[in-house]
């Protein structure tokens, strides 16, 4: 072989080697990153935990000390009802007393409430599922929900499916997401509108159906639907962000941690509103394949 052809072998044999060379270390400096980038976010989740663990027993801390304080109230109540009524001026200023004992227990149970919301939607979510018809879970929560929907001049009324609805599901969590939504569609209807309640004739209902999307996928849908103002179209894209509430002495955590256990089962829920028509929440679960 010529000098010149041996040459040019040699030089392309190095770029070769050189540029393979280029391609490990930028291999190598991926993969780098990769780790780190893996170690970053494994220990963003360990401080996540952490912070999780540190909040979950705060407010654990909290609710001992509240329920010492809700006791002591009640029994300050007992102690100035049986305060003995000899001076005129006495029975007013013990109404009055009883006035502020009263508040300061409505404000501990309120916070209590708060701190039970708290623990429910920042706590670890275990499902205990089991074969659960979801038409009768829905009858029976109706049952249950009854006397405060007809408190507030609500009629409740259930549409159920026709067909059987038998889900693996765990029935307590699906019924306490179900009583956030309806809790909230009776606040909305019984809350004013402006200078007017919302328009009558204030109906809640439940309703359960079978469904097929447009890819051809199965699956059950419950529905909790209201004939109340609507939602506006400010607040629907807030909706189920924690702590965002429109009613006064809300948490904000009702309809997030009802959005956090159907997608534990694998299940989404939709918003349809129309203002002064109503809101429609749709639960939907698939179905397994047969």
């Amino acid at each position: 072989m010529e000098p010149a052809l041996i040459f040019w072998a040699l030089a392309g044999a190095a770029l070769g080697a050189g540029a393979m060379a280029a391609g490990a270390r930028w291999r190598i400096r991926r993969s780098l990153e990769r780790v780190r980038a893996a170690e970053r976010r494994a220990r963003g989740a360990e401080r996540l935990a952490e912070i999780g663990a540190m909040t979950g027993g705060l407010a654990h801390e909290i609710k001992n000390p509240l329920s010492t304080i809700g006791l002591n109230a009640q029994l300050l109540a007992e102690g100035i009802d049986e305060l003995p009524q000899d001076r005129p001026a006495e029975p007013e200023m013990r109404q009055r007393l009883l006035r502020r004992v009263g508040s300061l227990r409505r404000e501990v149970e309120r916070l209590r409430g708060i701190l039970t919301d708290f623990l429910t939607y920042a706590g670890e979510l275990r499902l205990d599922p089991s074969p659960t018809d979801l038409n009768q879970l829905v009858e029976e929560l109706s049952d249950f929900f009854l006397p405060q929907a007809q408190r507030q001049g609500v009629r409740l009324r259930t549409q159920p499916s026709h067909e059987s609805l038998t889900l693996s599901l765990d029935g307590p969590l699906i019924k306490q997401a179900l009583l956030n939504l309806m809790l909230n569609a009776v606040q909305a209807m019984s809350a004013p509108a402006g200078n007017e309640r919302a328009p009558s004739p204030r109906e809640l209902i439940l309703r359960t159906e079978r469904y097929k999307d447009r890819s051809g996928e199965a699956g059950v849908r419950l529905h909790v639907i209201d004939t109340g103002p609507g939602i506006p179209a400010d607040v629907l894209p807030r909706l189920f962000t924690p702590y965002f509430t429109t009613k006064a002495g809300g948490t904000g955590l009702g309809l997030p941690t009802t959005r956090r256990i159907i997608e534990a089962h694998q299940g989404r829920i939709d918003v349809v509103t129309q203002p002064g028509q109503g809101t429609d929440f749709a639960i939907s679960f698939p179905t397994p394949a047969a």
